[in-house]
């Protein structure tokens, strides 16, 4: 009996603690309900800033807007503070929202949103201003640098708050510059310090300075310097894809990158001026060699300067032999052959303007064939004559008699072939001799 009780009474005791327990929450829950909800704004200077409070259980009890200085602006729907920008958005007993337009930085702090119950609750709103900073400018490139100078830019930009952020590029590339910030009342000014050293590759080439800023929702503000820079000029000679050859055309190009353009450039050859204008012409950077020959051959030169410097390249130029075959079943007569050649080729004389370059070579080329085949001709006839001249020498080579011996061939001895000579020793004045 008495543990029945003992139980009894510790089941009271568990009730009302689960009793009080549900009593207290429900307290809770309807204190939180009746709490205003605001959230904290930032906005860009200049722009506009809502401001809004929120209460989820509501007595009917009246919301209420205050700024940084405590100054009510709202009390429900009724208009508080005289000021043109601020203006009523929306009002109910469960909701106050208020907008300031054109915000400045003075607009910043921290609001306050009420409710009048006991005890009256708040809640806290800071509203953020963003200080827009001011399009950036690149100072210090007032004249085209010389190569291997070192230049120094600087980028400025006031206004911002917070402070931006300054980034250098060269092109598409990032480089690195030396940021300073200065701070002015509430607002920050912000330079960067670039220093370059320029070549002839950084002729043309853009420098841009960017500025990061939260207010900057779309895109970034960039300020851009394209460098100028003066250098030496470089020199080299393109040649021509062909074999240099008699009669042909010569054409070599004078290429050089510098700044300033070097204008005109020199053609030189072997040191001294062009030897025939008439078939060696400049025009701009080309010279062109018309009807190419072996006095051609040398080293040509061409030189290009400014006002920065001088640069030279050399080409030797060797003219080829244009190709002389001649076909073995060609057997024309030197004399008519000769005659051919002469009126060929006093008619390229008389015609020079108006004979193709090429066909020149061709006839050039038979020309030669046909002036060898007949030297061929000629020493092989000159080699003949002189091997029959010396077969006939040959067989007449011998003993001569004189008229005295005639008829003596036949005598035993020499006193015998006296006595049988003709015309004796009486008719030695009358003898004579005959040689052959």
């Amino acid at each position: 009996m008495i543990l029945k009780q003992h139980l009894l009474l510790t089941l009271y005791s568990f009730c009302g603690i689960l009793l009080k327990v549900a009593v207290t929450k429900s307290k809770v829950k309807g204190s939180q309900g009746s709490f205003p909800i605001t959230q904290n704004v930032t906005v860009v200077e200049g722009g506009t800033a809502n401001l809004t409070c929120r209460v989820d259980h509501n007595d009917n009890t009246s919301l209420q807007w205050s700024n940084p200085a405590q100054q009510t602006l709202y009390f429900g729907d009724k208009k508080a503070l005289r000021n043109n920008r601020i203006e009523l958005v929306r009002f109910s007993w469960h909701e106050l929202i208020i907008s300031i337009t054109d915000v400045t930085l003075s607009d910043e702090g921290q609001y306050t949103c009420s409710v009048f119950t006991m005890p009256v609750k708040t809640s806290k709103s800071f509203l953020t201003v963003l200080g827009v900073p001011e399009k950036p400018e690149i100072a210090g490139f007032t004249k085209p640098a010389l190569e291997k100078d070192t230049i120094t830019l600087t980028c400025n930009t006031s206004g911002s708050k917070p402070a931006a952020d300054i980034r250098w590029f060269k092109n598409d590339k990032e480089i690195k510059g030396v940021k300073e910030v200065n701070a002015s009342g509430k607002t920050f000014t912000v330079k960067s310090i670039l220093e370059l050293k320029v070549d002839r590759n950084d002729d043309g080439v853009t420098i841009t300075c960017r500025v990061d800023h939260e207010s900057h929702s779309s895109a970034p503000q960039l300020a851009t310097q394209v460098l100028q820079v003066h250098y030496a000029p470089i020199v080299k000679i393109i040649p021509p894809t062909e074999l240099p050859q008699e009669g042909h055309y010569l054409t070599l190009v004078c290429d050089f990158n510098g700044n300033p353009i070097p204008e005109p450039v020199i053609w030189t050859k072997d040191g001294g001026e062009l030897p025939d204008p008439n078939r060696m012409t400049v025009n701009g950077r080309e010279l062109t060699i018309a009807f190419l020959n072996k006095t051609d051959n040398g080293t040509y030169r061409c030189e290009a300067s400014n006002s920065i410097g001088q640069d030279s390249a050399e080409y030797p130029l060797f003219v080829c032999d244009f190709p002389t075959t001649l076909s073995p079943s060609t057997t024309t007569p030197p004399q008519t052959t000769t005659t051919t050649t002469t009126v060929s080729i006093e008619t390229s004389a008389a015609s020079p303007s108006t004979t193709d370059p090429n066909a020149l070579a061709d006839q050039a080329a038979t020309d030669h064939a046909v002036i060898g085949g007949v030297v061929a001709v000629v020493v092989f006839i000159t080699l003949c004559l002189i091997i029959v001249l010396g077969r006939y020498l040959a067989r007449h080579k011998g003993t001569y008699l004189t008229n005295e011996a005639k008829g003596a061939e036949d005598a035993p001895d020499a006193d015998t072939a006296i006595i049988n000579a003709e015309g004796n020793q009486a008719n030695a004045d009358e003898k004579k001799e005959y040689f052959i």
